[in-house]
C-alpha cells in the first residue's frame, strides 16, 4: 500500500499545515462574553437527518445564532477544516473521526447520523471481469481514501484473504470517481451516494457496508465539534442535536415525507430516496446514547488499529483517548428538553 502511505504523509502535511495557519482564525464570531454569534457547519451529501435539518431550514430559526453551512466531498476534507478552524461542526464518518482523533485534531464524536448499510457498496463495471472480491487483483479501484468506505473496502479484501497490494487502489473524490468510471479509467469503486447510484446503473455489486456489518466490520457516519468551541458553546451543540433527532424522528416514524425532504436537497427522486433510507439505521436518543457511551469508543480504536496496520497512519493512540474524545452529554441534555 506505498500510495496510501504516501497519501496519508501528504494528509498529515495539510493538516498541519492548516491548523498551524487557521491559529487564532475560526470563522466563528463570538461575543464580548465568548459565546459565538455565528456557527459553522460542515456537511455532507449523507442521507440522514442533517439533511432534513437542511430543509426545514432549522439550522438558521432555531440554533439561535447566524449559520454558515458549508458542503464537502470527504471527511478528509471535513478534518482539514477542523484543525485549521474554518468550521466549529462536522459530519463525517467513523473512519475520518478516528484519524482526526490519531492525527490530534481536537474534535469531540457527539452525535451517530447512521450505521451505514447497503448505502455503501463495492460495485465492479459492467464487463470488467470482476465477480467476485478475488477477482480484483490487478483491478484499479477506486475509492476516497480515509473515508469509511476506504475503510470497508480494505476490510473486505483482508477478510477474504486478498493482498490488497496486488489491487491498484486509487484516491479518488466522489466526484472524479463518476468521470473516471465512464471513461474507462477504473474498474471498481467503494462508494456511496449519489454517486453509487450513478454507477450502477452500468455496474454490478460485489459486497457492501452491510454485509461487512453482519460480519463485525461497522461503519457509521457521526458529527463532531471542535472541543473548543463545543466547551465555550455547550447550548449551541445541544440545540444542533436537539434538531437531529426531530429529524430521525420523522425518518422513523414518517418515512413518506422523510423521502420527500431528502430528494429536495440531493434534488434526486423521491423513490431514490425512500430506496436510500432503507440502507441505513437511524437511532434513538436511547440508543444514540447507549452506542456513544459503549460501542464507538471500540469502533474507532479498532478504526485507528486498522489504519496502523494499513500504515495510513503510524501510530493510533490508547482507547483512553477516544474514550475522552466520544461523549453522550449533549443527547443526554438534547433528550431532557424535549
Amino acid at each position: 500500500m506505498k500510495k496510501s502511505k504516501i497519501i496519508a504523509g501528504i494528509l498529515s502535511a495539510v493538516i498541519a499545515l492548516s491548523a498551524f495557519a487557521g491559529c487564532g482564525n475560526n470563522t466563528s464570531s463570538s461575543s464580548e462574553e465568548g459565546k459565538a454569534t455565528t456557527v459553522t457547519i460542515g456537511t455532507l451529501d449523507l442521507v440522514n437527518g442533517d439533511l432534513i435539518a437542511q430543509y426545514e431550514k432549522w439550522y438558521e430559526t432555531e440554533l439561535g445564532v447566524d449559520v454558515k453551512i458549508v458542503k464537502f466531498d470527504s471527511g478528509k476534507d471535513i478534518n482539514s477544516a477542523l484543525a485549521s478552524g474554518s468550521i466549529d461542526i462536522g459530519q463525517e464518518g467513523t473512519s475520518p473521526a478516528a484519524l482526526a482523533i490519531a492525527s490530534g485534531i481536537d474534535i469531540e464524536v457527539f452525535w451517530i447520523g447512521d450505521i451505514i448499510g447497503a448505502a455503501e457498496t463495492l460495485v465492479a463495471k459492467n464487463g470488467s471481469g470482476i465477480t467476485s472480491l478475488k477477482d480484483l487483483e490487478g483491478k484499479k479501484v477506486a475509492t476516497p481514501f480515509a473515508s469509511t468506505a476506504h475503510y470497508s473496502l480494505l476490510n473486505a479484501l483482508k477478510l477474504e484473504g486478498i493482498d490488497a497490494s496486488k489491487v491498484e487502489i486509487i484516491d479518488m473524490q466522489t466526484d472524479k470517481i463518476n468521470a473516471a468510471w465512464h471513461t474507462g479509467d477504473i474498474d471498481a469503486a467503494y462508494v456511496w451516494y449519489p454517486v453509487l447510484g450513478e454507477l450502477l446503473k452500468d455496474g454490478t455489486p460485489i459486497t457492501d457496508s452491510k454485509q461487512l456489518a453482519d460480519k463485525g466490520v461497522v461503519t457509521g457516519d457521526t458529527n463532531v465539534v471542535s472541543r473548543k468551541f463545543a466547551q465555550e458553546n455547550p447550548e449551541i451543540v445541544t440545540k444542533f442535536v436537539k434538531l437531529q433527532l426531530k429529524a430521525n424522528d420523522i425518518i422513523l416514524n414518517d418515512s413518506d415525507k422523510a423521502a420527500e425532504e431528502i430528494a429536495s436537497v440531493l434534488e434526486i427522486s423521491k423513490e431514490d430516496a425512500a430506496e436510500q433510507i432503507t440502507q441505513f439505521t437511524y437511532l434513538t436518543a436511547d440508543e444514540q446514547i447507549n452506542y456513544l457511551d459503549k460501542s464507538l469508543v471500540a469502533t474507532l480504536k479498532d478504526t485507528a488499529d486498522f489504519l496502523v496496520e494499513q500504515k495510513s497512519i503510524t501510530e493510533a493512540p490508547d482507547i483512553s483517548e477516544f474514550e475522552s474524545r466520544v461523549t453522550s452529554e449533549y443527547v443526554k441534555a438534547a433528550a431532557a428538553e424535549k
